[in-house]
């Protein structure tokens, strides 16, 4: 994949994902209310008490990693498991708001193949 290209995406990535991620901290965009599923389940990963904040950690270092181009692939690795489950969970308790994270999953898949290299040593066996 051509280096602009994909360093573009990363930067398009890395933007949302640190609005995403600091929004979980400082409440600046207004949120409509989620369907009652997707409400309870929220619900229930903020009263964890931590894996909100947790969340909140990844997609913000994953966000700066992409846009400064550096540790991409590994925080690639590290970030696709909170966007599968946000896909998911948009997909099965709110279809309406799944648009953020069906973007953001889609683009992390992008990146991770624009750095498939990166991962051969750990696939090879």
């Amino acid at each position: 994949m051509q280096t602009k290209v994909l360093m573009a995406i990363q930067i398009i990535a890395g933007v949302m994902l640190l609005v995403f991620g600091f929004n979980k901290f400082f409440h600046f965009i207004d949120m409509a209310m989620p369907a009652a599923g997707m409400g309870a389940f929220m619900s229930a990963i903020i009263a964890t008490g931590y894996l909100f904040k947790v969340v909140a950690l990844v997609e913000i270092a994953a966000g700066l990693a992409f846009i400064l181009n550096r540790y991409v692939a590994l925080m690639a690795v590290v970030l696709m498991p909170v966007m599968v489950n946000a896909f998911l969970a948009h997909a099965f308790l709110d279809p309406s708001g799944i648009g953020g994270a069906l973007l953001l999953t889609l683009l992390t898949i992008v990146i991770m193949i624009g750095h498939k290299d990166r991962y051969r040593a750990i696939l090879e066996s």
